[in-house]
């Protein structure tokens, strides 16, 4: 899929466990966690404007578009 989630790292950066993001967000960690490896097929703009807020970055900060060379 070109587009790719850097959740993890922005996490990383912001020195913020999963758990705690979950919490901060009120998402499941669950779906968190599918988020975060990439095998979510949609995300709502609330969540990602939740997300944004708690790690201080903007949504290019964590989606990025990769082409898909075929």
């Amino acid at each position: 899929m070109p587009i790719v989630v850097n959740l993890d790292v922005m996490m990383a950066k912001r020195k913020i466990s999963l758990n705690e993001l979950s919490e901060k967000v009120d998402i499941t960690l669950s779906n968190l966690s599918i988020l975060k490896t990439g095998k979510a097929k949609a995300i709502r703009f609330s969540t990602l404007e939740a997300i944004c807020n708690v790690l201080d970055c903007q949504p290019g900060d964590i989606l990025e578009y990769v082409a898909d060379n075929r």
